[in-house]
Parts: structure tokens; sequence; C-alpha cells
């Protein structure tokens, strides 16, 4: 979860790296009475995502600084819409400046990528997750950034449930141990509260993982027609996941092959930064 400390923590780690001797420029040229107001201003259109981060830059600077959201988390938004209004000191808003511009960008374009996705899939059915593919010490961010486009999340780390892959399922063939067994035994070994998936890239695969009464079945990089099959063969038995080769174009006929969930990477992986811009007056105190 994305809560105050994990923000903190993050923003605090970001300006440190932004100016850690403090911002020269702003010390040299402007005076330390100057009083500043900033308009966060959205130069394309877009879904907004971290307002509270965005604000946490600002006030981890300078607690003088207070910062107005204009607009929700998750709310979509038109070029030229003011999102936040942001008042202080001017060498801190100047300072915190790039880094509360940073996260918002980022986290504003995944949050509007997977509005995109979700958009696509509309009224078949299937949810749009993310993966485990975000940047290392912030996926608790591109997360909430897709949650905020109408996505939802996979698993979060390798601790939260069992997904047994490819590779996995490939070790267990070279010791020659069948899949239903050694899902069985996992069962056994696991907390009933844990869920486990399984990936399958065959549909032979398919029949050996419901034997062992698994929640979820991922059919990975499967044509549109191995898709139907697969969901036909596994006939409500498990939670069924697309994932491989996904993209806006290809979304729609996927989820119309009765999938459940599509996890799509590109939400965190490929998401471009969305154009924002911090439009600043700064006026003599």
């Amino acid at each position: 979860m994305l809560t105050r400390a994990v923000i903190d923590r993050a923003v605090a780690a970001a300006l440190d790296e932004d100016a850690p001797w403090g911002d020269l420029t702003s010390e040299a040229l402007i005076p330390e009475t100057a009083v500043a107001r900033a308009e966060l201003v959205a130069r394309e259109r877009g879904v907004f995502s971290g307002g509270e981060v965005f604000e946490a830059a600002f006030r981890l600077t300078d607690p003088r600084i207070a910062v107005d959201l204009v607009v929700e988390d998750g709310e979509w938004f038109e070029p030229g819409a003011v999102l936040a209004v942001v008042t202080g000191p001017a060498r801190g808003v100047l300072t915190a400046e790039r880094i509360g511009l940073n996260f918002a960008q980022r986290m504003s374009g995944i949050a509007t990528l997977t509005g995109a996705y979700v958009a696509e899939v509309a009224h078949t059915g299937a949810r749009i997750v993310d993966t485990r593919k975000t940047t290392p010490g912030l996926r608790a961010f591109e997360r909430k950034a897709v949650r905020d486009g109408g996505g939802r999340n996979h698993r979060h780390s390798l601790s939260d449930a069992v997904m047994a892959k490819d590779n996995h399922l490939a070790v267990l063939a070279q010791k020659g141990v069948s899949t239903t067994d050694a899902l069985l035994a996992a069962k056994d070994f696991l907390p009933h509260t844990t869920h486990i998936e399984v990936e399958v890239d065959r549909l032979d695969q398919i029949e050996p993982v419901l034997a062992a009464g698994i929640g979820t079945i991922m059919l990975d990089n499967f044509t549109l027609d191995d898709l139907r099959t697969g969901v036909a063969r596994v006939a409500g038995r498990a939670t069924v996941e697309a994932s491989g080769g996904v993209s806006l174009e290809t979304v729609r006929a996927i989820a119309e092959t009765g999938v459940d969930v599509i996890s799509v990477g590109a939400l965190t992986h490929s998401a471009r930064a969305l154009d924002l811009g911090l439009d600043v007056r700064i006026d003599a105190a």
C-alpha cells in the first residue's frame, strides 16, 4: 500500500538526490523573502495520479508551502486544466518543483495508459491487471497509479501468493515430478489462505493443473483461438488469466475470448510520463 510513510521515504530520498547540499541556483538568485504561486497545469488529456506524492515534495522541502489539489486521483482532465495550486516561499517551491513533477508525471502517465486499456475492454467482463515489471523501489507508487486508472493489481511481491511459471514447471519435469503431484504437495504445504496460480503455454498443460484444484490458470502467449479453447476447457473451474502479446490494439480481442483477467506489463514498464507543467509566478514579500 502507498502509505504516507512510504511516500515520505521515497520523496525524501529523491529530494536528497536532487539537492544534496541545497538548491544553489535558488539560493543565489531568489530573495529569501520571495513568495511563489504555482499552478500544476495539464498539457494533454489524462488521468491524474500522485496528488499526495506531489504534495509531499513541497511539504518535505518547506512545511510552510501549501498545496491545494484541484482534482482527485483517478479523475480525467483535459489540456489546460489546473490540477493543483502551490503557494509559499519561492525558494522551496523552486527546489521541490522537479521532484513533484517527476512523480506526478510518471504516475499520471501510468494511470492514463491504464485508463485506455480499461476502456478498450469495457463490457467484456475482463479486468485489466498489472505485473511485477515495475521500477525497483517504486512499485507501490506505480501500482497506485494503475488503480487510479481503473485497473487492478496482481500479486504485490513473491511473498504474496504462489505463481508457478514455465521455469518452475520445467524444473519439475526435469526431476520427473508430475505437475499435478507437485501442485497437490504445494497445497498441503501452504496455508489454506494462500492463492495458487499456474502459468501454462500449451493447451495440453491445462488439465494436469486443473486436476490439482488450482485457483487461477494463466494462458501465456496463446493465440486467440487457443484462448477460446482454453476458456472452454477450464469451464469455470478456475479463474482464467491471459498474458503475453497484449497491446491496446489486441486487448479487446483477447478480452472477447472470455478470459477473466488480462495482465499487462506495459502498464508500468512502457508508460510514458504525462506532459504536466508547473507555471510559477514569484512575488516579492
